[in-house]
């Protein structure tokens, strides 16, 4: 079940991450150039309302098309997104991340239906047209059916976050938000369900407290200090550190998430450094201007509406701060027993997760054919993949092997990956994408010894 949420998820936000650099762009016209931005400008300003109106569904809808049908199933989704957004006064995020990958199965469908079919010399014809009238079909939809529906969900959702909002219960979602970031469902969450809620509202008042949420760095920051500084087990004490500068200046929260999972009463740590941020934050209406990602301290800060920056801060120290105070008695108490060091962590997920038997995932039982190609997985292909890659790239460079090292989404592994590398809560949905590769598993980013072990059986096998 969790990998089926997890797939599903990784859809989802497969549709916004890559086109995460658009919507920092309009983060930042917001921040800069509206009425009570940092530099008001009323030209620059009418540039923010089209964008989010139009630019930005339409780039999910050509991406989750793409991810369906190809090049011809992403100008589907464009095509048939723009009768979603005019069918509707709600900002179509959600419409498009139904409609786009809709778009692209019927065009999908159709090319598989008259492959074989087509007269020589009308394929051109053919395929143009066939995406020129069936756009236009599901446009029609879209106007009449998917917008108008799309638009009572969010009204239901709207008033329901309301309700949150007025009675003061909108911070007892980090309950949920944090058990699920742990268990690696933070994009699904972040651009699935946040950044629609987060869009509505900055359409209204400039900001969102939404996104907030996931994106705060804070309750992370002060588990991984409470490590460095009062960890029993000195090779995770000793990891702490580089861990806490990846996770705080480079966004990426993945790699805190071993440090929970291999002590999981930590997650009162996180839900309460979250809880207390939460609570801050909406008792002074404060909100970012666009979705902080990564969650980075440097993005998070750069999302703060002017004169809003310090607040923001206090609200990321406050999380820091809590988290802290609440893990350092649950790592002292539990160290010997608990803890142990991130090597034990593997064998306490298995047990933990109870996950399937007889999966071969140890380094050491490499084929023995000739490696060309490593690739290394996480859940969105950019965070924690991109880090990991780097660490055993040098590795396998200072051991003088000649073997290309990439990253990946684990729902997107290349055919030619001859292994993967990928954490061990992801372990099932790579054995699914990749099935010809040999899998490795890891619980720690910064400090695998899978990493060396990989590394001598490779040099072995040279």
């Amino acid at each position: 079940m969790k990998a089926k949420i997890q797939t599903f998820g990784r859809f989802l936000s497969g549709m916004v991450m890559p086109n995460i650099g658009a919507f920092i762009a309009w983060g930042l016209l917001t921040a800069l150039f509206i009425e009570k931005g940092w530099f008001p400008n009323e030209q620059l300003s009418s540039i923010v309302s089209p964008m989010l109106t139009y630019v930005l569904p339409i780039l999910i809808a050509y991406q989750g098309g793409k991810m369906v049908g190809g090049d011809r199933g992403a100008l589907m989704g464009a095509i048939a997104t723009i009768g979603v957004i005019c069918g509707t006064e709600y900002t179509m995020f959600m419409g498009a991340m139904i409609m786009g990958p809709l778009a692209g199965l019927v065009i999908k469908k159709f090319d598989k239906a008259v492959d074989g079919h087509i007269p020589a010399g009308f394929e051109m014809i053919v395929n143009n047209f066939s995406v020129g009238i069936l756009g236009l079909i599901m446009a029609v939809i879209g106007y009449y059916l998917i917008g108008p529906f799309m638009g009572v969900i969010l009204g239901a959702l709207s008033a329901g976050v309301n309700v949150l909002v007025t009675h003061g219960i909108l911070p007892l979602v980090t309950v949920f938000v944090e058990p699920a970031k742990i268990l690696f469902l933070n994009n699904a969450i972040n651009h699935g369900i946040f950044s629609p809620l987060g869009a509505e509202q900055i359409a209204e008042s400039g900001k969102s407290v939404f996104y907030m949420i996931e994106a705060n760095p804070g309750a992370g920051a002060g588990i991984l200090l409470a490590y460095m500084f009062f960890s029993k087990d000195k090779k995770t004490k000793a990891s702490a550190p580089g861990a806490l500068i990846i996770h705080f200046f480079g966004g990426i929260h993945e790699i805190y998430f071993p440090y929970v999972l291999m002590n999981p009463i930590l997650l009162l740590a996180a839900i309460g450094g979250s809880l207390a941020a939460m609570v801050y934050y909406t008792a002074f209406d404060l909100g970012l201007s666009g979705p902080a990602s990564p969650g980075s301290i440097i993005a998070f800060l750069l999302m703060a509406p002017k004169g809003s920056t310090l607040a923001v801060l206090l609200g990321v120290v406050i999380a820091a701060a809590v988290s802290f105070v609440i893990a350092i008695p649950i790592i002292r108490l539990t160290g010997n027993k608990h803890e142990g060091s991130l090597e034990d962590a593997t064998a306490k997920m298995k047990d933990m997760k109870a996950e399937s038997k007889g999966i071969e995932t140890a380094a050491t039982e490499i084929p023995a054919e000739e490696i060309k190609h490593i690739v290394f997985a996480c859940d969105a292909g950019m965070g924690s993949s991109a880090m990991g890659a780097s660490v055993l790239k040098k590795k396998i460079q200072k051991a003088g092997l000649d073997i290309e090292v990439t990253h990946a989404s684990v729902s997107s592994i290349p055919p030619e990956a001859q292994i993967v590398v990928t954490h061990q809560d992801l372990k099932e949905r790579a054995m699914q994408s990749a099935p010809q590769a040999r899998l490795v598993t890891i619980t720690n980013f910064m400090t695998a010894p899978e990493y060396d072990e990989l590394v001598e059986s490779l040099k072995k096998k040279g």
